[in-house]
C-alpha cells in the first residue's frame, strides 16, 4: 500500500501526486482487516435474522396493520437493505482492502448504508412522534392517525432520505482502477464534500434527534407525574426510551460527531499539519462506523417494545375515547387520566 493510500483511507496515487506539501499521517491499518469484519459478520448474522423475523412476522398480518406498523416495518426494510451488503464489505476488508465488485456497486453500498442510517433514524423519528402523541395526547390524535396517513409519512421519509443521500452519488468513491471502495471522497472533491457532509448531519440526524428528544422528554414526564398509569405500561414506554437513546448513545451520535471531525482533519492535514490527534480521531472513526452497523441490530428490540403489546392498548384507548363523546365536561379529566390505562 502506498503512502499516499494510507491517508485516512481516500488519497488515490493520482491524488497524491497532485500534492505538493502534503504531510502524511501514517497510519497501521491492520486492525481494519480483522476488527471491521468481525463486526460485520455479527452484524450481518443477527441483523439479517432479526429483521426477517420483524418483516414476516408483519407480513402475515398485513390486513390487521395499525399505523405503527407501517413504521415498524419500514425500519426492518431499511435494516436489510443495508445488511444484504455487509458480505461485501466482509470481503473487501478480508482482502486488505481491495475492491472486486466494481466502480457501480461501490458506491451502491456506500449508499444503502446512509439510506439505513438516516432511514433507521427518520422512522425512529416517526415512531417516537406517534407514541407521543398517543400517551400525552390521546384525544386529540385519536382517529386523525391512521393506516393511510401513515403509508403517506412512510413516503415522505423515504423521499426526504432519498434526496439527502443521493447527493452522496456525485462524488468518488474508487481509485482509478476501481479497486479501492472509500466511503468519503477524494482529495479534489474534499472541500465540496466536508459542506455535504456537515449539512447532512444537521438536517438528517441533529434535528430528528432534537424532536426524539423533546417527545421523550415530555413522554417521561407524563408516566412519572401521572400515578394512574399502570405499572406494566410505563415500564415498556420507559424501556423503548432507553432503546432509542442507547441507539443514538452509541451507532448514531459517534459516527457523525468522527466522521466530521475526521474530514476537518483531512483539511489542516492537507495545509502541512501531521497530529496525533488526527490519527486518534481516524482511528476513532473506524470504530464509530461498525458501531454505526449496529443500529441494524438493536432497531429490532424497537419492534418488540412498541409492537402488539402496546397496539392493544392503543385499539383500547380508541374505543374508551370515542365513549368521551357524550361524556360530561365534569367527568373529562378524570376520564382522560383513566384513558392512559388502556394504551
Amino acid at each position: 500500500m502506498s503512502e499516499a493510500s494510507a491517508l485516512f483511507g481516500v488519497l488515490s496515487i493520482s491524488d497524491s501526486r497532485q500534492l505538493n506539501k502534503t504531510a502524511f499521517c501514517e497510519i497501521h491499518k491492520d486492525f481494519q482487516n480483522t476488527f471491521l469484519p468481525v463486526i460485520y459478520v455479527t452484524v450481518f448474522v443477527v441483523g439479517f435474522s432479526a429483521n426477517c423475523l420483524v418483516l414476516v412476522s408483519l407480513s402475515l398480518k398485513l390486513r390487521k396493520w395499525t399505523s405503527l406498523d407501517m413504521f415498524l416495518f419500514n425500519l426492518g426494510l431499511a435494516d436489510l437493505l443495508y445488511v444484504i451488503t455487509l458480505p461485501f464489505l466482509v470481503v473487501y476488508y478480508a482482502m486488505e482492502r481491495r475492491w472486486t465488485f466494481g466502480k457501480a456497486f461501490c458506491k451502491m453500498t456506500r449508499l444503502l448504508f446512509h439510506l439505513n442510517l438516516y432511514g433507521s433514524i427518520g422512522f425512529l423519528t416517526c415512531i417516537s412522534v406517534q407514541r407521543y402523541l398517543g400517551i400525552v395526547h390521546p384525544l386529540k390524535v385519536l382517529g386523525r392517525w391512521n393506516r393511510r396517513r401513515s403509508l403517506l409519512i412512510s413516503l415522505l421519509v423515504w423521499g426526504l432520505v432519498l434526496a439527502q443521500t443521493s447527493a452522496d452519488l456525485r462524488f468518488t468513491k474508487t481509485n482509478l482502477n476501481g479497486t479501492k471502495c472509500q466511503d468519503s471522497a477524494t482529495i479534489k472533491e474534499l472541500r465540496e464534500y466536508t459542506k455535504y457532509n456537515l449539512a447532512l448531519t444537521v438536517m438528517a440526524f441533529v434535528l430528528p434527534f432534537l424532536i426524539i428528544v423533546g417527545c421523550y422528554s415530555h413522554v417521561v414526564l407524563v408516566l412519572i407525574r401521572n400515578k394512574n398509569v399502570e405499572q406494566g405500561l410505563r415500564e415498556r414506554c420507559l424501556k423503548l426510551v432507553l432503546i432509542v437513546t442507547a441507539l443514538f448513545s452509541l451507532c448514531f451520535a459517534p459516527y457523525h460527531v468522527l466522521r466530521n471531525a475526521n474530514l476537518i482533519s483531512r483539511h489542516f492535514q492537507l495545509q502541512g499539519q501531521c497530529i496525533q490527534t488526527f490519527k486518534n480521531i481516524y482511528l476513532g472513526y473506524q470504530v464509530a462506523r461498525a458501531l454505526a452497523s449496529l443500529n441494524s441490530v438493536f432497531n429490532p428490540l424497537v419492534y418488540v417494545l412498541a409492537g402488539d403489546d402496546m397496539k392493544l392498548r392503543v385499539e383500547k384507548l380508541g374505543k374508551a375515547a370515542r365513549s368521551l363523546s357524550s361524556t360530561p365536561a365534569l367527568q373529562l379529566a378524570q376520564s382522560e387520566k383513566n384513558l392512559l390505562n388502556n394504551l
